[in-house]
């Protein structure tokens, strides 16, 4: 075993776990999750069989991934975060048995991104890259790269770059005060203007 498994954490048979990846207290990971290597999995997490998480990815205690969630590269999910499935739950009706009352959605959630303690994250969207959802915050639609949203429901308020430093434009274009990274925009699309 090249990872770490705190001795109250379960892990089944068929789960992938990269190398240096730590898992603490009272976790479960369940046959055919993909957890990738060095991540850092807090107390009372539990990771169901069809969730996928990259490299260096941080997820917060007491926080579960469910089927069809992923968490690509470092992507940091804070403390009690709620990821969501379905997208109209019935326990009378439940999706395996009654697949014609709909299906389960797929969430994804892009390098670099990061979600706040308590927020939710509504099932069938997507968080951008290097983006960042607030404290608390209810994601009910697709977030942009390296937009800073807040509230219920989540909006955007700003934007972010790749190192956490909030970027204000002129004309369309910044350039980040402590990593110097140049960024572009045009409405609500932000992209890093690559050095030549």
């Amino acid at each position: 075993m090249n990872y770490f498994k705190h001795k109250t954490a379960k892990i089944q048979k068929g789960a992938k776990i990269g190398k240096g990846t730590k898992i603490w207290q009272n976790c479960r990971v369940l046959n055919g999750a993909e957890i990738g290597e060095n991540c850092l999995i807090g107390h009372n997490c539990l990771i169901f069989g069809k969730a996928k998480l990259g490299n260096g990815v941080k997820l917060e205690s007491n926080t579960d991934v469910f089927d069809l969630v992923t968490l690509e590269n470092y992507v940091f999910v804070g403390p009690s975060a709620v990821f969501t499935n379905d997208p109209n739950p019935r326990a009378r009706y439940p999706k395996r048995k009654y697949p014609k009352y709909g299906k389960w959605l797929p969430t994804l959630v892009k390098v670099g991104a990061t979600i706040g303690a308590n927020a939710t994250i509504v099932c069938g969207n997507t968080i951008g890259r290097w983006a960042m959802v607030g404290a608390g915050a209810v994601v009910v639609d697709d977030v942009p790269d390296y937009a800073t949203v807040v509230g219920v429901p989540a909006k955007i308020i700003g934007w972010i770059c790749e190192c956490g430093n909030k970027l204000e434009f002129r004309r369309n274009k910044t350039v980040c005060k402590i990593c110097k990274k140049k960024y572009q925009k045009k409405k609500n699309k932000v992209w890093e203007i690559k050095s030549k």
